[in-house]
């Protein structure tokens, strides 16, 4: 059972209470900070005790990206925990050029220039992460709590020295090492949050410790954090139910998860002298999350569809969710630099792994109405209310239909050894870093998925539910506070399973449902480069190459009726990827960039993966692991000046043209589908092209006198636009059609404001992150534009403030999603609802520790 205040509607004005809880909560600390001890606020001020701060973080951002020889944005956290943000999604969040795709509130998949999550690339400590999801490339950065990060990189042009698996930028996680921190170190930091929406208060914890041993030649750091947070989100969506103004279908939906995040890393240097060098780097991360969702499904409505304030009869469902599932990432690299006659030698060996295990879930619990009922409609387009009589909701109008139950275990291993050679040379003025070497990569990804379900047949199979009553009456327990609707009483997950306990779960098997979604693939990657730095005068110039030789195998399965069969597939291809970096000096403070670079990415897994799904004489669903590589060509040009106390402006123009992107399309009509009707399968697109400005401004205004002096502001804007032709057949013309789209993920304007104010022992932070609309899928039709789901403008204003107690205890307050901002995409028009979601505020206040 949930107990909480009912949030406010779609558009309407923000939650006053929550408005006060803040303001209540912010006054306290500020009274905190008004009656701390005084000597320790002097000593705290005129020792400069808040050294890592954000004008610290700043500046040291601004060094390493000035010392780049290509693109990059960086985000550097001086110590443990000062990332004022919960994960690394949301962090990179205020990047120019990156925004991110969040769920349930939370950042997850980051978008880099307007480019999803399955074209760009993540990697800790220099070893790729594989992704833990059965179907996708796309790496969930939330599984990344910000406290053990020591920086975070996007690079946006690559080297041919780094791996060429992206196309909008490469993110690059680095953890802290004892070589990072001024002598022996310990902090700890603990907090609670508070969750708007439920009323509960989950805590968090985290720790440090890094010291050096062996006259200072050894280095030893570790790092753990640990996060629980309950929260809940309501949820009305039609999923794009829409045709001409009428509406076949409304979900009402009511989720209850609850997230935990485990952190862990362990960091070993060893620095035997100038020219000998070793390292192990490891991290691991244990990601779960439970969720309980209830639902009412209207469906079914007479004749079809109804149009706004209508009213007919309808079929109704309860419907019950309850599954949790963990994901691990593990990463694990080893690696030396030696310097040897002049060379230096660099060799790394990594191990990564990802897994995505969710054990016997309740898949769907279905109970469906008596029968249909009557007098059924909906007002409001945008968040549908319901009409409807009041048997809807009573549990005793429905019946149980089905319990479905499902478990799944993917996992995506990656290995590689790299070797690096360079040498530094000088031919009269000119300067030279030549660099060359090989990488050898193998990635493993598999799916094993096993379903089974119950229903009301007695027959030779097995699956009947078993003896009992089968009304909902007899499976609900306690009550839904849920704002939009009165859907009725909480089904229990434990009732329901009580009742299949014991059954024959062999014979409720479904094999062809499991076996259709399993699959192994294999991409082995042999890679080798050629690059040399120029530096003669003002002018910096990066040239060279690189070659990727892959091997791709795939296994899967063909279901047709009741027949299995198995499907394989392989295939080999080579890519020549050069580059061309320069950067000029036109002066002390002022460079101008230029890049010309080439990428590649391979399709998703579900994509690649070979299984074909005969569902009928009429209806197939394929695989095509015969898909092309996405590649492009990308051009580069921007500007960047550092101005005085560490502040920077830059502009950088960017245009990509790109081969090969992959699509969902329908092959019904052509070849050996020709007398399908749906025949769903993926599809390479002929040229794409995505093109924009990204904007960037940082500085504290140290010049202004105080109090002004101590102010810091920010803001970066990225104004993107991209094309995509994709095409069908289609059965009613006898030709082939076309039109044209955005990228999904990619919205035309992303932009992020900062206000800090950092003097003495209290630093400050309002950010404001903001994105335009988005594509986010295509219809069932991908012809039509009033089909496409579409992802509503996003604002939102988060707040941070921290304040140094004494040397030793910082306290630190946050809120996030102060605006109340809700999630809403539409189908085709924003008047017409596809998913609304809100989720509320959420408050957070930490201590943290400096014990030596």
């Amino acid at each position: 059972m949930k107990t909480r205040q009912r949030p406010a509607a779609y558009f309407s004005n923000p939650d006053v209470q929550a408005i006060f809880r803040l303001s209540a909560l912010t006054i306290g600390v500020l009274g905190l900070i008004s009656t701390a001890q005084a000597n320790d606020i002097a000593l705290a001020a005129a020792s400069d005790v808040v050294i890592s701060g954000q004008r610290v973080s700043m500046r040291k951002a601004i060094e390493a990206q000035e010392k780049a020889n290509n693109i990059i944005s960086v985000i550097s956290s001086d110590d443990i925990g000062s990332l004022p943000d919960k994960n690394a999604a949301e962090a990179l969040a205020r990047l120019p050029g990156v925004s991110v795709q969040r769920d349930q509130g939370e950042g997850r998949y980051v978008v880099v220039r307007g480019l999803g999550a399955d074209l760009n690339a993540v990697t800790i400590n220099g070893a790729l992460v594989p992704s833990p999801e059965a179907s996708r490339r796309a790496v969930a950065l939330d599984v990344l709590p910000s406290g053990l990060i020591r920086s975070l990189e996007v690079t946006k042009t690559l080297r041919p020295d780094q791996d060429a698996n992206s196309l909008g930028g490469s993110v690059e996680v680095k953890s802290l090492t004892a070589f990072d921190m001024p002598g022996k170190t310990l902090t700890v930091n603990t907090g609670a949050s508070y969750d708007q929406v439920t009323g509960k208060t989950s805590p968090n914890a985290g720790a440090l410790w890094a010291d050096r041993f062996l006259d200072g030649k050894l280095g030893i750091a570790a790092g753990i954090s640990a996060e629980k947070r309950s929260f809940g989100s309501d949820n009305v969506e039609t999923g794009g139910a829409w045709d001409n103004n009428r509406l076949g279908g409304i979900e009402f939906r009511d989720y209850l998860p609850e997230r935990e995040r485990h952190a862990y890393a362990l960091n070993l240097d060893y620095r035997a002298s100038r020219e000998q060098q070793y390292y192990l780097r490891s991290f691991l991360s244990d990601f779960s999350d439970d969720e309980v969702r209830d639902r009412l499904t209207v469906s079914n409505f007479s004749g079809g569809s109804i149009s706004e304030s209508n009213t007919s009869t309808a079929r109704a469902e309860r419907r019950l969710r309850q599954r949790k599932y963990t994901q691990q990432i593990s990463s694990l690299v080893a690696g030396t630099e030696q310097h040897i006659s002049g060379w230096k030698m660099e060799a790394a060996a990594a191990s990564s792994r990802a897994t995505d295990d969710t054990p016997e879930s309740i898949n769907d619990a279905r109970f469906r109405g008596t029968a249909n009922f009557a007098g059924v409609g909906f007002t409001d387009s945008q968040l549908p209310k319901l009409i409807a009589p009041a048997s809807l909701s009573d549990p005793a109008s429905y019946g149980l239909n089905a319990i479905t139950l499902q478990q799944r275990y993917s996992k995506d291993t990656e290995q590689h050894a790299q070797l690096d050679m360079s040498r530094k040379l000088t031919f009269d003025q000119l300067e030279s870093t030549l660099k060359f070497g090989a990488k050898v990569s193998r990635r493993e990804k598999t799916n094993d998925t096993d379903q089974w379900t119950y229903n009301s047949s007695k027959t030779t199979s097995g699956n009947y539910w078993g003896t009992g009553s089968t009304s909902l009456s007899s499976f609900v327990q306690g009550t839904l506070e849920y704002p939009f609707t009165n859907i009725g009483a909480a089904i229990s997950p434990a009732l329901i399973r009580a009742r299949i306990a014991g059954l024959n779960r062999a014979n409720a098997k479904l094999a062809l449902e499991s076996a259709i979604n399993d699959f192994t693939l294999n991409e082995d990657i042999d890679a080798a480069y050629l690059q040399n730095t120029f530096d003669f005068g003002h002018w910096n110039i990066l040239a060279g190459a690189r070659v990727e030789r892959t091997k791709f195998n795939a296994a899967g399965s063909q279901v047709s009726g009741s027949t299995i069969q198995p499907v394989t597939r392989e295939r080999s291809y080579t890519n020549w990827l050069p580059s061309l970096h320069t950067r000029y000096d036109l002066d002390k403070h002022t460079s101008v960039r230029a890049a010309w670079t080439s990428a590649v990415v391979r399709a998703n897994f579900s994509q690649l993966a070979p299984g074909i799904n005969l569902a009928s004489n009429t209806e197939a669903t394929i695989g095509n692991p015969d898909l092309a590589a996405l590649k492009a060509s990308n051009l580069d040009l921007g500007i960047e000046r550092q101005l005085a106390h560490d502040g920077v402006v830059s502009a950088y123009l960017f245009h990509k043209d790109i081969k090969n992107f992959t699509y969902t399309t329908n092959l019904a009509g052509t070849g050996q589908w020709k007398n399908y009707t749906t025949a769903t399968s993926y599809a390479n697109g002929d040229t794409a092209s995505i093109q924009g400005i990204e904007l960037a401004y940082s500085q504290p205004l140290r010049m202004l006198p105080a109090p002004w002096k101590y102010v810091l502001i920010g803001a970066n804007a990225s104004f993107t636009n991209s094309d995509a032709n994709i095409s069908r057949f289609d059965v009613a013309s006898g030709k082939t059609l076309a039109r044209s789209i955005r990228f999904p993920g990619q919205s035309k304007r992303v932009m992020n404001l900062m206000l800090g104010y950092e003097h003495g022992a209290v630093s400050t932070r309002l950010a404001l992150n903001y994105k335009s609309p988005y594509l986010l899928e295509l219809g069932s039709d991908i012809l039509r534009a009033d089909q496409d789901r579409i992802v509503e403008t996003q604002k939102q204003l988060d707040f941070s403030l921290s304040y140094q107690l004494n040397k030793r205890f910082q306290l630190v307050f946050e809120a996030t999603n102060l605006n109340n901002e809700k999630y809403y995409v539409y189908q085709g028009s924003p008047q017409y609802n596809a998913q609304y979601e809100q989720y509320g505020r959420t408050y957070k206040v930490s201590l943290k520790a400096s014990v030596f």
